[in-house]
């Protein structure tokens, strides 16, 4: 396959991608699974969640972080742009059209309906994907505790998610690293 065909095809799985995903990058896990891992093979499940992992710790909207990343594990910083502005574009056609139309139906009550619905849609998303990624990185006793901990943190706290992150970052290294010594 030409290297032109390949950044198109990249461009397009984004596209599609961000054109049926609702509700941000952890409501796009599953399909990102379904499409990347299962449909085509261009990872495996684990460099999907690490993938996401980093996703969620770097700057910025954790579907294009995602997106690019995979875009440059597969075709270097051409496949990066390719699946970055294949994942951007149809989320800027929505709101640009949205943003032009937005005063004329906010008020109509079906609308409203529609929006609550697609709520609902996102939420269940969201949870498919927590229950996923959980399945897939709750492995062990120190990484529930660590899962655990964070939840309470935040639920019951308020506790930052930044600091949450660093913490269960330091708390993963210390794990493995202790591990390391007493084997």
């Amino acid at each position: 396959m030409n290297p032109l065909s390949e950044l198109l095809r990249l461009f397009g799985v984004f596209f599609m991608i961000g054109s049926v995903t609702f509700g941000g990058g952890l409501a796009m896990l599953p399909i990102l699974e379904r499409e990347l891992v299962t449909r085509r093979r261009w990872m495996t499940a684990t460099q999907m969640v690490d993938w996401f992992a980093i996703g969620q710790t770097t700057p910025g909207i954790i579907a294009v972080n995602v997106a690019t990343f995979i875009g440059y594990s597969r075709k270097g910083l051409t496949g990066a742009v390719a699946a970055t502005l294949g994942i951007v574009t149809p989320s800027i056609i929505v709101i640009t059209v949205l943003a032009g139309a937005i005063d004329q139906v906010s008020d109509i009550p079906w609308m409203a309906h529609a929006l609550k619905g697609i709520n609902v849609a996102v939420a269940v998303l969201l949870l498919d994907a927590v229950v996923g990624l959980g399945g897939k990185t709750l492995t062990d006793l120190p990484s529930i505790i660590i899962a655990l901990a964070s939840f309470i943190a935040m639920a019951v706290f308020n506790v930052s998610g930044v600091f949450i992150v660093l913490a269960s970052g330091a708390a993963g290294f210390a794990v493995k690293r202790f591990r390391g010594k007493s084997a």
